[in-house]
């Protein structure tokens, strides 16, 4: 059996569908209820990763975890080892954890201090583990569908650095194979998309696949900083705006692993878009 965790969001849905399509018995855990629109034979869960006590009846059986943070507990909550004490009562020998590039790539940045303590719990809990370190996903273009939809318009700020967004649907397919295959313990693997691409360059391919113009508004830091902060925690904001404004060369380089691992390569944002073109109609 195996337990995903973040199960409603652009990762774990399309994740509990491929395991479930691959005829696995799966234990989708997350805050809400079930959903209403759900996978056939997934028995769903409510619970956090952030209390530990409230995914042990998900854990209860298990030999997988798929462990993702979100919100909140990317910046605070329990300490992991509580978490994988859970799981090792549980039974659970096997955990693939979602990090993020910048764990590795900004080792001493406040934003992703969280994800490196995930990661060094992981590493030395004695379970089999592999860590999946996506760079920005293509899926954070969600947050421009209002304007998109009502006004043809993009706003974001650093219009033409361009970076190699994934899409999680990717993320997905690399964490199934970990979760169902041997061969990817103690894997560290960077998961990027085919191609570096720009915020301008996302809003010509929405416009592309809308068939309509949209245009590009560049905000200043600080605007992007004030509109983050909606929903952000501060230590994340600055981290996040130094990604996306002053990338490093590892952050702006092609990895090759989402395609070593699942033999095709990487989706291009365009393929994003036009899959989920509804959201910017």
């Amino acid at each position: 059996m195996i337990t995903v965790t973040g199960a409603t969001g652009n990762i774990g849905r399309t994740l509990v569908e491929l395991l479930a399509g691959a005829g696995e018995e799966v234990v989708a855990v997350s805050r809400q209820a079930q959903p209403a629109h759900h996978t056939a034979g997934v028995r769903w869960a409510r619970g956090t990763v952030g209390e530990a006590a409230s995914l042990r009846p998900a854990l209860e059986g298990s030999r997988v975890l798929f462990l993702l943070l979100g919100g909140e507990l990317n910046s605070r909550g329990e300490s992991p080892d509580t978490l994988l004490s859970a799981a090792t009562d549980a039974g659970v020998e096997r955990i693939v954890l979602v990090s993020s590039q910048g764990s590795a790539t900004r080792p001493e940045a406040a934003s992703h201090a969280r994800l490196r303590e995930f990661e060094g719990a992981v590493r030395t809990s004695g379970l089999d583990f592999t860590v999946l370190r996506p760079g920005g996903f293509a899926s954070n273009a969600f947050a421009w569908a209002e304007t998109v939809r009502s006004e043809r318009r993009v706003f974001a700020p650093f219009g033409d650095v361009a970076l190699p967004v994934v899409d999680p649907a990717d993320i997905a397919a690399v964490a199934a194979a970990a979760l169902r295959e041997d061969g990817h313990t103690g894997r560290t693997y960077e998961l990027t998309g085919p191609a570096p691409i720009s915020p301008r360059e996302q809003a010509a391919a929405l416009a592309e696949a809308l068939g309509e113009e949209v245009a590009f508004v560049e905000l200043s830091r600080e605007q992007a900083h004030a509109h983050l902060a909606q929903f952000m925690p501060e230590q994340v904001i600055a981290g996040t705006l130094d990604i996306l404004g002053l990338p490093l060369p590892a952050e702006l380089a092609v990895s090759p692993d989402v395609a070593d691992v699942l033999g095709r390569p990487a989706t291009p944002f365009g393929a994003w878009a036009a899959r989920n073109l509804p959201a910017f109609r």
